[in-house]
C-alpha cells in the first residue's frame, strides 16, 4: 500500500501559454504563495463519480490514484467482481475519489482525461487507464505521457478536438483540485487504495475479505 503524505495544500492554478497543464500544480505550497499565477480559474462544482443506486444499503468509497500500482491491481482483480456481485445488483453504491499525492501530475492528468468523458464514459476510460498504467507511466516526456493518456479517451468515443479543449479547461482543473482537498480532509487519507465502507476506513484487502465486510453490513439491514 502506498503511504504518501499529501502536500497538495495549495490549489492555485498556473496556466501560462504552451506551459499549460505542465505547471498545473505548484512544485510546493511555498511556490503557490510566492508566484503570481498567469491565470486563475473560477470555482466550479465537481462531483464524485459513482455507480449503483443512491439508496443502496452500503456505500463504498474508494480513494485511489491512477499512478498507484496497487490501485490498478484493485481494479483489475477486485472491482470487476465487486461490480457484478454488489454494485449491479443494487446492494452497494460505489464512489470513486481521485487522489493526487505530492503534486502527482500524471495522476491528475489521468483523472482529467477520465473526467473529460463525463459520467457516461468515466468508468470505461478509467478501466483503460488502469489497464495501460505501465505503458503511459513509462513515458518520461510530459507531453508524450498526456498524449498516451488521451488514447484511453479516444478509444472510448471521445472526439480529439473536444478532448484537447477539455484538457486545457482551467475551470475543470480548479474544480478537481478543490474537490480533492475536500475529500482528503474528510477521512484523513494517507495511502491508496483506501476503502470507506459505510463510514469506516479500511486498508486495501482481498476480495474475499471485502465480501465478508460487505455481507456483514448488508446483514444489518
Amino acid at each position: 500500500m502506498m503511504s504518501l503524505k499529501t502536500t497538495l495544500a495549495a490549489s492555485a492554478l498556473i496556466l501560462a501559454g504552451s506551459f499549460g497543464l505542465w505547471s498545473l500544480v505548484p512544485a510546493s505550497p511555498a511556490q503557490a504563495q510566492d508566484t503570481a499565477p498567469a491565470a486563475e480559474a473560477p470555482a466550479m462544482e465537481i462531483k464524485d463519480m459513482a455507480l449503483g443506486p443512491v439508496d443502496a444499503p452500503v456505500t463504498l468509497i474508494e480513494y485511489a490514484s491512477y499512478t498507484c500500482p496497487h490501485c490498478a491491481t484493485f481494479h483489475k482483480q477486485i472491482f470487476k467482481p465487486l461490480k457484478t456481485d454488489y454494485i449491479d445488483t443494487g446492494k452497494v453504491r460505489f464512489v470513486y475519489r481521485e487522489v493526487y499525492f505530492n503534486q502527482d501530475r500524471p495522476a491528475f492528468w489521468a483523472a482529467m482525461v477520465a473526467r473529460c468523458g463525463g459520467e457516461m464514459r468515466y468508468f470505461a476510460i478509467q478501466d483503460s487507464i488502469f489497464a495501460r498504467q505501465q505503458e503511459w507511466l513509462s513515458i518520461n516526456n510530459p507531453a508524450d505521457m498526456v498524449e498516451s493518456l488521451k488514447k484511453s479517451g479516444l478509444v472510448n468515443g471521445l472526439d480529439k478536438t473536444a478532448l484537447d479543449a477539455c484538457m486545457q479547461d482551467a475551470t475543470l482543473a480548479q474544480g478537481m483540485l478543490d474537490l480533492f482537498n475536500e475529500n482528503m480532509a474528510e477521512y484523513d487519507i494517507q495511502g491508496t487504495p483506501t476503502l470507506i465502507i459505510n463510514g469506516t476506513k479500511h486498508a486495501n484487502m482481498s476480495y474475499a475479505d471485502l465480501k465478508t465486510i460487505l455481507d456483514a453490513e448488508l446483514a444489518k439491514e
